[in-house]
């Protein structure tokens, strides 16, 4: 079954939905594009090959079809804009009566995720576009966590702020409660060779931002959060995850976990990919498994995809899924909202230098 879905914006981040809709003809299905001047349009059309429309009310009622598109309306609407307009275009979207899935923040600050929430919680029709969890390895490390027990602390050095708590409340599987965060910055020199825009040909380190912080989410389950500037494209900071559970813990990719009768065994999570020296497949990975258990298989093997597209997909058939009854919501814009909060939290902690506890919530 295709996933029809529509895109309000033609950003950096809206390109990702449409390529995974390019790449995987067959699952999903771009119906049109939102840019707010034909200039903008005439570009994504060229480049991106999908009709554009100016307004969202043409995106969902079908103006957008034309000759060789199809006629049927999104199923729902990615809004992938701006940050102080992702509300307006949200509350648009579903005074429509169509589902959206809006990209990560749904609002900027702590009053606009206040009053959005007001305005379209209780519709029960936005998700958050969080792609986190669907990562492969991500992904994989969920399915295995029981191996560990209890899960009790995450300290996470790879992605910032909401994208961070998303993934710790996931691994930790608590809700939406109260959290108590205490934060620190030190600027350091660092080389900061590789941005999103490619080499940058420094030579010389610069001085760069590392965020510290703890994360007190109550009955004894805590974070700490380790963020530096640039952390995502810069190749001398690596990614590092541990979670810490009752039987054991994950070390990246290694579970270390008690096996009872004095024995204590120690795994790691293997990638499988093909189109290594001889293998003639093509480069695309394939499963990743542990003591030879499949955690996560690549569903969409063929399309040549990376880890951030995989993640892409995977939260588009997720969206499919959930819109068409046969799952659980993908992540809720209350859970969107709670975690953006908790980043702001971490932001105002480490300017402060004081605790910032975040009570309960409209949305809790």
């Amino acid at each position: 079954m295709t996933t029809r879905f529509g895109v309000v914006g033609s950003g950096w981040r809206s390109e990702f939905f449409v390529r995974v809709a390019r790449l995987l003809p067959d699952r999903f299905e771009c119906v049109g594009v939102v840019t707010r001047s034909a200039e903008s349009g005439a570009f994504v059309e060229k480049a991106w090959g999908v009709p554009t429309v100016r307004t969202i009310e043409e995106l969902v009622t079908g103006a957008v079809a034309g000759a060789g598109v199809s006629p049927d309306r999104p199923e729902f609407v990615v809004v992938s804009v701006p940050w102080p307009v992702t509300p307006v275009a949200v509350r648009d979207v579903v005074a429509l009566g169509v589902p959206v899935l809006a990209e990560t923040p749904p609002a900027p600050d702590a009053d606009d995720l206040h009053e959005l929430w007001a305005d379209v919680g209780s519709t029960g029709l936005v998700q958050v576009a969080e792609h986190s969890p669907f990562l492969p390895m991500h992904a994989a490390r969920l399915a295995a966590l029981d191996l560990i027990g209890t899960p009790t602390s995450v300290e996470i050095s790879s992605t910032h702020l909401y994208h961070a708590v998303a993934l710790v409340r996931r691994f930790l599987d608590v809700g939406r409660g109260p959290v108590t965060v205490r934060a620190s910055s030190f600027v350091a020199p660092l080389l900061d060779p590789l941005t999103r825009d490619g080499w940058t040909g420094a030579t010389e380190p610069a001085p760069a931002a590392t965020t510290l912080a703890t994360l007190d989410l109550g009955d004894g389950r805590s974070a700490l959060y380790d963020f530096t500037d640039n952390q995502w494209h810069n190749p001398l900071r690596t990614n590092r995850l541990v979670i810490r559970g009752s039987h054991g813990e994950l070390v990246d990719q290694t579970f270390t976990r008690w096996a009872g009768d004095r024995t204590v065994l120690s795994s790691t999570i293997e990638r499988r990919v093909a189109g290594i020296e001889q293998n003639l497949d093509g480069f695309d990975l394939e499963h990743l498994s542990l003591d030879g258990r499949v955690l996560y298989r690549n569903v969409y093997n063929g399309a040549r995809l990376s880890d951030e597209d995989l993640a892409v997909a995977g939260l588009l058939d997720a969206t499919g899924a959930w819109l068409r009854g046969e799952q659980g919501p993908p992540y809720p814009l209350a859970d969107g909202c709670h975690d953006h909060l908790l980043g702001l939290a971490i932001e105002e902690a480490a300017r402060s230098g004081e605790p910032v506890h975040v009570g309960t919530q409209p949305w809790t």
